[in-house]
Formats: C-alpha cells, sequence, structure tokens
C-alpha cells in the first residue's frame, strides 16, 4: 500500500490577530460608513484567532483587480510551494530529484506555466517528472489528491509522489461586497501551503515510516452546484457558499462514512484519529453529531482552526501533519480517517492506517 512519508506546511509571513484582520476587511468590503456589526459578528463566530496572509494588511487595498491579485498569487504560490516541497522531502529523506509525481492543486489563482512546472525547475527536479495541476476541487482537494496519489501509486509501487496545496484565499476577497458570503469568507479563509510525499510499497530509498493509505472513497452530491465554489467575475473569483452546508453534511455524510468502513470491517468506534477539514464551526459541529464522534475527536482540527483559519484544500493536510505529531500518537496498526468537502457538493474519505 502507499505510504505517506512526509507532510510539511508553510505560512506567509505576515500574521495577524482576527480583530486586526476584521477591521482590515471592513474598510475593504463595506461601503463608507456602513455597519459593521454584521461583520464583527461573523469574524467573533468564526472561531478563528489568527491567520497568516500573503501580503501586509495595508496592501490588499492598492489591489488593482483580478491580474494584480493573480501575480501576487503566483509568485507567492511558487514561495510557499517550494517552501513545503523541500521540507517535505528532507523529512522524507529524499530529493527532489527522486519525484517522480507532483500534483498540485489551488483553487486561489492560475498560472500557465504551472506552478509545479516553476517548482519543479527552482527546486531541481527530473526532466520526466509527470505533472498533475488541478483546479477546481476547493477544499475537498487536499483529500481527494492523496487519493489520487494512491491510486496512481498502486499501478507504480516504485514511484514517490508528492502533492502540493497552496491556497491563497486572501486575494480573493471582494472589495465593496457586503454580501454575507463574501463577509464569511473573509472571516474564516486564510492563507498557506502544504506539502505530502508519497511512496509506493515499492518505492527505494527514504524513509519507511508513516501511515499507509488503505483506501479511497469519494461521493458526488446531486443537485447541489450552488452549494459551494466562485462566480467568476471581472473582480475575479466571487465566493458561492450557502448556508445550507451543515444541513448537506448531516444528511449525507454518515451514510458514506458508514457503509465506507463497513466494507473494510469496521465502525466508527474503531477510528483512533479524525482527520477532518476545518470547514468552519458550523461544519465541524454537524460532522460530529452527525458521526456521533465522541468528545475530543476534532480537537486537533479545532486547533488548526483557531490557530490559521481554513487554508481550503491545504488544511486538512495542515490537520494531517498535526495529528503524526500528537504525544502519543495513534496505536500503530490502528486505522484513522481523513475527511473533506468542497465544491461539487462533495466529501471525499480517506482510510489510513497508522
Amino acid at each position: 500500500m502507499p505510504r505517506i512519508t512526509a507532510v510539511r506546511g508553510a505560512l506567509p509571513p505576515n500574521r495577524y490577530p482576527q480583530d486586526e484582520i476584521t477591521d482590515a476587511f471592513a474598510d475593504l468590503c463595506l461601503p463608507e460608513g456602513g455597519d459593521r456589526r454584521l461583520l464583527r459578528r461573523l469574524h467573533a463566530s468564526a472561531r478563528v484567532e489568527h491567520r497568516n496572509l500573503a501580503l501586509p494588511l495595508a496592501h490588499y487595498a492598492k489591489l488593482d483587480g483580478f491580474g494584480a491579485a493573480n501575480s501576487v498569487f503566483i509568485d507567492t504560490a511558487v514561495d510557499l510551494g517550494a517552501e513545503a516541497v523541500g521540507a517535505a522531502l528532507a523529512a522524507a529523506g529524499l530529493t527532489p530529484r527522486d519525484v517522480d509525481l507532483i500534483m498540485f492543486t489551488s483553487v486561489t489563482g492560475i498560472a500557465a506555466p504551472s506552478v509545479d512546472a516553476r517548482l519543479a525547475a527552482r527546486l531541481g527536479m527530473r526532466p520526466d517528472l509527470k505533472r498533475i495541476p488541478v483546479f477546481g476541487l476547493g477544499c475537498v482537494a487536499g483529500a481527494a489528491g492523496l487519493a489520487r496519489l494512491h491510486d496512481y501509486l498502486l499501478g507504480r509501487p516504485g514511484d514517490v509522489a508528492v502533492l502540493l496545496s497552496v491556497e491563497l484565499c486572501s486575494l480573493t476577497v471582494q472589495r465593496e461586497d457586503a454580501s454575507v458570503a463574501n463577509l464569511v469568507a473573509g472571516a474564516l479563509f486564510g492563507d498557506g501551503a502544504a506539502a505530502v510525499v508519497v511512496s509506493g510499497d515499492r518505492a527505494a530509498g527514504g524513509r519507511e515510516e508513516g501511515p499507509q493509505i488503505v483506501a479511497t472513497r469519494g461521493r458526488l452530491y446531486p443537485d447541489s452546484e450552488r452549494v459551494m465554489g466562485w462566480d467568476v467575475r471581472d473582480t475575479g473569483f466571487r465566493v458561492v457558499l450557502d448556508a445550507s452546508v451543515p444541513g448537506v453534511v448531516r444528511a449525507h455524510l454518515a451514510e458514506d462514512v458508514h457503509g465506507f468502513l463497513a466494507d473494510h470491517g469496521l465502525t466508527t468506534a474503531d477510528i483512533t484519529a479524525w482527520v477532518c477539514h476545518p470547514g468552519g464551526p458550523k461544519v465541524l459541529e454537524a460532522v460530529a453529531e452527525t458521526l456521533r464522534l465522541p468528545p475530543g475527536a476534532l480537537d486537533v482540527t479545532w486547533r488548526s482552526l483557531a490557530a490559521i483559519g481554513n487554508l481550503s484544500s491545504a488544511s486538512v493536510l495542515h490537520v494531517l501533519h498535526d495529528t503524526l505529531r500528537l504525544r502519543p500518537p495513534p496505536p500503530p496498526g490502528t486505522p484513522g480517517l481523513l475527511i473533506a468537502m468542497g465544491p461539487g457538493f462533495c466529501a471525499e474519505l480517506v482510510l489510513l492506517r497508522w
């Protein structure tokens, strides 16, 4: 089975407490003299304490349209991506030339050549490197990316693959847009990157430790296209974020999780660590409620949400990194479950063995 041999995150250096971001985004999003009470209430209820941003707060008002924001995305994504991939490979005992495939995912900017191509040149990866740039999966892409690397490595067990996620959500916040969706996004989402090294079971070199990826399952829910996503405007990516997301979770997730685990002779009681994407307080409450999780099961996720916010596809990978650093760690040989949801609306489940 493919094995996760290293996970590393990277955050931009501009770190702020939530209340400073609230004041700055009020100036950015609300009309002059607009009522700030709703925005302050949304920011307070997000349960985010700090976030790292691609730019200093004062610079966001100076961004002149989508092109300027996307240029910042490309430069910052390459820098953060190089930091995350370099650190993950070093932790795995590998070099950039050991990588056979790199998958890059983001939903907060676009680039051609893609970010993975720019990274390959910077890091000195092999010219026969296989690349898969992915756009559009949003928050689910960290889990879906691991699932697709698992599929690839089953067919190429001697290979090493890297998943890189870079999400710079702050660059998508719409100026002079007082819609609830834009205000919620401005309260919840942060910026950051994460890289995961996954090795086939016959890959040479590196370290033979870390959880195995046992199986995966994706679920696309019908008639849910407007639950989450983007409307692409002249001003860039305008968020679609419907209040029904927790309801969709309550309606579908339990059946999917129980069925997936049952296919492997497991129940939720067997899971020793839940690696869940921090979709926001209401989503996390819905996950815990519908799966009837024991108290504390999502503590790592809640701590990640408070410390850095929701990093879209990178967040579940940060939670995975934090889970691997738990002391004591999950007992060897026991199952874990990684869960993320995103535009589609969809869910991705990844069964792990510690």
